[in-house]
């Protein structure tokens, strides 16, 4: 790829990922919004849930073409958020054990649908970008595609087990949802280190 496509292809990143930020926020006001006003406490919950979306997207729209270093240490900041995140998935595993909610059929069906769709959304988005070795761009591109690993298994599987008369099932894809992010966090953290070994080696997109 010549300098300019280079140069092309980091302002093609950089639209399209502040572009995923912010599409992402205004979803989640919206439903966040709607929740309150439907009194569903799962809903606010879900809507809650795409901070950390929000969160990596920014951080790396933020940091992208700012330096090795910066960017470097961003993609282990975003392995961090996805850490979190499934830390975040485990406590919510034990608040539903602790205190079991009620089932929304509606909200939930709602929450797995727009969360699929999104989650295709962004993959397309990101998917021209999925062989650069730029650390923070494997970084989104790892935490989007496990994003849509994710919405693929759990948006029916969810709905069907939220809906059932057990909630072992439910509890079982909560634990696979939170290994699945802490893979992604260690597959981050793997890919950078190894960017760092590799210092200097072929990036299709500038890092400056």
């Amino acid at each position: 790829m010549t300098d300019g496509d280079g140069a092309a292809g980091a302002r093609a990143y950089r639209r399209a990922i502040w572009a995923i930020a912010l599409g992402i926020l205004l979803f989640a006001v919206a439903q966040g919004l709607w929740a309150l006003s439907l009194g569903s406490r799962q809903l606010f919950k879900d809507a809650v849930d795409w901070i950390y979306d929000v969160a990596l997207y920014i951080l790396a729209a933020v940091v992208f073409g700012r330096g090795v270093r910066a960017e470097q240490a961003s993609a282990l900041a975003i392995a961090g958020i996805l850490a979190a995140a499934g830390v975040h998935t485990l406590y919510d595993l034990w608040d539903k054990i602790a205190n079991p909610r009620p089932i929304e059929p509606f909200t939930i069906g709602f929450s797995a649908v727009s969360s699929s769709v999104i989650g295709y959304i962004v993959l397309a988005a990101l998917l021209r970008f999925r062989h650069d070795e730029n650390p923070l761009i494997k970084a989104t591109w790892v935490s989007a595609r496990n994003a849509a690993i994710a919405t693929t298994v759990f948006s029916i599987a969810t709905y069907l087990t939220r809906t059932a008369a057990s909630r072992y099932p439910e509890y079982g894809l909560d634990l696979f949802g939170a290994a699945l992010l802490f893979q992604g966090a260690g597959a981050i953290v793997l890919a950078t280190w190894r960017d760092r070994r590799a210092a200097g080696g072929p990036r299709s997109l500038p890092r400056t």
